[in-house]
């Protein structure tokens, strides 16, 4: 009954740093994930460099091309976007 006793506080631990740590932190992952998908040519974004782009191209691979400046162009690693500045309005279909 004394190890019952002793195992309570450790559990009650566990479960508060589920809600409060490991809970939001895989909520985050998934809509960072959900931005990264969405992700389509003419989108302004910011690298986690701190790079502030326009995407040129979105290539396989999870690969996209952002174009820095006027003929400046670099590959990125689509996870590593960090935030959609401006984000383009899908083409209509006629």
């Amino acid at each position: 009954m004394e190890a019952f006793g002793q195992l309570v506080p450790l559990i009650l631990i566990f479960g508060i740093m589920y809600f409060l740590l490991i809970r939001p932190q895989q909520k985050k992952a998934k809509e960072h994930q959900a931005m990264v998908k969405a992700l389509r040519r003419g989108d302004q974004v910011i690298t986690q460099g701190g790079l502030i782009g326009k995407v040129s191209k979105v290539k396989e691979e999870n690969e996209l091309e952002v174009e820095l400046a006027e003929n400046v162009k670099v590959r990125v690693v689509q996870s590593t976007i960090v935030q959609v500045l401006n984000k383009t309005e899908p083409a209509k279909d006629k």
